[in-house]
């Protein structure tokens, strides 16, 4: 296992607890510690706890959605890379979650191949 990896963090927030689940497991089986949250408040205050090397967000999420998320995570901890995750391609909030600071945009079902490059990419050491 690479313990560069298991040093770095990644916060999984979503609130379908299954895909919280499957997220978890599969980048723990990757070697990352992972931090969960099914709701926005929770990310944000997991981050003010510690702060992830990454964070997975899903858009589609009840009382603050993905994107507002992301935006308080960006005033918050500019630094920390976001990709925002979604059950649906929309060329219009993928703009904004741009436009607001996130780094990938990731469609479910999600590509574990891809998904563990884009986090690989962010999480090299020196990042």
């Amino acid at each position: 296992m690479n313990q560069e990896r298991i040093k770095k963090a990644v916060l999984v927030v979503d609130d379908d607890p299954k895909s919280l689940k499957l997220l978890a497991i599969k980048l723990t089986q990757e070697g990352y510690r992972v931090i969960t949250a099914s709701c926005g408040e929770d990310a944000l205050e997991a981050i003010r706890l510690e702060k992830p090397g990454l964070v997975l967000l899903d858009i589609m999420m009840p009382q603050m959605d993905g994107i507002d998320t992301l935006k308080r995570i960006k005033s918050l901890k500019p630094d920390i890379p976001v990709a925002m995750v979604t059950a649906v391609w929309d060329d219009d909030e993928g703009k904004r979650a741009f436009e607001a600071g996130a780094y990938e945009y990731i469609t479910k079902p999600i590509d574990m191949e891809y998904l563990k490059m884009a986090v690989l990419i962010k999480l090299l050491p020196g990042e």
